[in-house]
C-alpha cells in the first residue's frame, strides 16, 4: 500500500500546528504565566521555545521524513535491531500519547460542558465562590464527564476515520484560521476593557525578581508539552513528508511560531480581562474555569462571548487530539499491519476504559490514591514528567551521537529555503538541550 502524503505544504503546516496547539497553549500557559509573575516567566518561555523547542521538534519531524515509516517501525529500521535501546523513542512517545488522550478527553469533555453552561447563562451572576462549586459539581458528576469524554471520542474518531487529507488535514485548514481570527477578536475586545491596561503591563513588563528554579523548569516543561515533543505525533508527521522535497526547518519553525503565538494571544485574552475585573492571575489551574468564567459572568454580552471562547478551547482540544491519536492509528498500521477503521475504534474504546479512574478522580474516586496521586494526577505525572523528558532526551542523543550532527543537517536541509539548520545548532544539541531535557526530568523525579 503507497503512504500517504500531504497534500499542500499550507496543509502540513496547519496540520501540524493543530498537533502542537491544544489545551497546553490557552490552559496551561496562561495559568503557569499567572503562578509566575506574568513578564518574566513570557520572556523565558519565548527563549526556550526558540532554542530547545525549534531543535528537538524540528530533528522529530527530520527523522519521520528520513523513516517515511512512524516511530516505532522508523527507529527499528534506523538500528537494524528490534532490541536496540533507541528504539524507546518509538514506544516512549506512542505511550505517553495514548495515556494523554486518556486524561486529555476528559478535561475536553469539562470544556464542551462549559459551553453549553456559559451560553445558557449559568454563571450569570454568580460569584468565584459559587463558580468555583459548580466547577467543583461539574468535574464530580460521573455521568456527565464520562457522556462528554465519550462525546469528545466520537468526534475525534469521525474526523480520523476520513484518512490523511479529507480528515486530519482538512479539518485542521478550517479550524486553525478560525481559532486565530477568533482570539485575536477575543483578545482585541478585552484590550479595550476598561483597567485592562494594567494586566497588559504585567503580562508584557519582565519582573525578573519574580522568576525561581521552578520558574524555569516550568517554562521549559510547557515547552515540551504545548508543542508536543516526544509525542509520537512531529514523528509521524513527519513521515508524510515527501523525502528531500519539503522543507522541514522552515515548516518547523513556522508550526513552533505558531504554537507559541497562540499562547501568547491567549494572554492577551485573558489577563487584561482578569485584571479589568479586579481578580487574581495567580488561581493556578483553576484561572480557565473559574477566574476567567467569572470575568463571562459579569462581563456584558458574557454568556455569549464566554461560549465562544470555551468553543475555541475545544477546537484547540480538539486538533491536538487528532493528531495523538492519528500518530497511534498510524503506529499501529505500520507495526501491525491493519486497517485504519478498526485500528482507530479499537484505539478510542481502549484510551475510553482506561481514562475512566481519570475521570472519576474528582468524584466517585477522589479517595483513591496511586503513589500518593489521584488517578488524573497519576496519569498527568508519567505521561509529562518522566515519558516526554525521557523521549527528548533520546531524541537529542541519537541524533548527536548516533544519526550524527553533520549528518542531520544534511538531511533536514535538504528541500529547505531560506531558514536551514546551522551549525551553531550542534552545541545546543550536543550539550545544552540534553543538560536542560536532564534537569527537567530529575524535577519531575523530585530529585531537587
Amino acid at each position: 500500500m503507497a503512504r500517504e502524503n500531504w497534500g499542500s505544504r499550507f496543509g502540513f503546516i496547519m496540520a501540524t500546528a493543530g498537533f502542537s496547539i491544544g489545551l497546553g497553549n490557552i490552559w496551561r500557559f496562561p495559568y503557569l504565566t499567572g503562578m509566575n509573575g506574568g513578564g518574566a516567566f513570557l520572556l523565558v518561555y519565548l527563549a526556550l521555545a526558540l532554542f530547545i523547542g525549534i531543535p528537538l521538534f524540528t530533528a522529530e519531524v527530520s527523522l519521520g521524513r528520513k523513516t517515511q515509516l512512524t516511530p516505532i517501525a522508523g527507529m527499528e529500521r534506523l538500528t537494524g535491531s528490534r532490541r536496540s535501546p533507541w528504539n524507546l523513542i518509538g514506544w516512549l512517545g506512542i505511550t505517553a500519547a495514548f495515556l494523554i488522550i486518556s486524561y486529555y478527553f476528559v478535561i475536553i469533555g469539562w470544556v464542551v460542558a462549559y459551553i453549553y453552561k456559559t451560553g445558557a447563562g449559568h454563571f450569570r451572576g454568580l460569584d468565584s465562590a459559587a463558580i468555583q462549586s459548580t466547577y467543583d459539581g461539574l468535574v464530580a458528576d460521573p455521568v456527565l464527564v464520562l457522556g462528554c469524554t465519550a462525546l469528545v471520542s466520537v468526534i475525534v474518531g469521525l474526523t480520523v476515520s476520513r484518512g490523511l487529507r479529507q480528515g486530519v488535514e482538512l479539518a485542521n485548514k478550517i479550524l486553525m484560521p478560525l481559532l486565530f481570527v477568533s482570539l485575536l477578536l477575543l483578545a482585541i475586545g478585552s484590550l479595550t476593557l476598561p483597567g485592562a491596561m494594567e494586566g497588559l503591563a504585567w503580562y508584557l513588563a519582565p519582573d525578573f525578581s519574580k522568576l525561581t528554579l521552578a520558574s524555569l523548569l516550568a517554562a521549559l516543561g510547557q515547552v515540551f508539552f504545548s508543542i508536543g515533543i516526544g509525542l509520537a505525533g512531529a514523528f509521524v508527521y513527519g513521515s508524510y513528508l515527501k523525502p528531500r522535497e519539503t522543507d522541514v526547518p522552515g515548516g518547523t519553525a513556522m508550526v513552533v511560531a505558531f504554537d507559541t503565538m497562540a499562547a501568547f494571544t491567549a494572554g492577551l485574552v485573558i489577563f487584561p480581562a482578569v485584571f479589568a475585573f479586579g481578580l487574581d492571575p495567580n488561581s493556578g489551574p483553576g484561572l480557565l474555569f473559574v477566574t476567567l468564567t467569572a470575568v463571562f459572568a459579569q462581563a456584558p454580552a458574557g454568556n455569549v462571548v464566554g461560549a465562544i471562547f470555551f468553543f475555541l478551547v475545544f477546537v484547540a482540544g480538539i486538533t491536538s487530539a487528532i493528531g495523538l491519536v492519528e500518530a497511534l492509528v498510524a503506529s499501529a498500521i505500520d507495526s501491525l499491519r491493519v486497517k485504519r477503521k478498526p485500528a482507530l475504534w479499537t484505539i478510542l474504546a481502549l484510551s475510553f476504559v482506561v481514562g475512566i479512574p481519570s475521570a472519576l478522580s474528582f468524584g466517585p474516586w477522589s479517595q483513591v490514591r496511586w503513589l500518593g496521586r489521584d488517578p488524573f494526577s497519576f496519569v498527568d505525572f508519567i505521561s509529562g514528567s518522566i515519558l516526554l523528558p525521557v523521549g527528548g532526551l533520546l531524541i537529542a542523543g541519537y541524533t548527536a551521537w548516533v544519526w550524527g550532527f553533520k549528518a542531520f543537517q544534511h538531511e533536514t536541509n535538504e528541500g529547505s529555503g531560506g531558514i536551514k539548520v546551522f551549525s551553531a545548532w550542534g552545541p545546543f544539541i550536543r550539550f545544552v538541550i540534553p543538560i536542560a531535557v536532564a534537569v527537567v526530568l530529575l524535577r519531575g523525579l523530585g530529585a531537587f
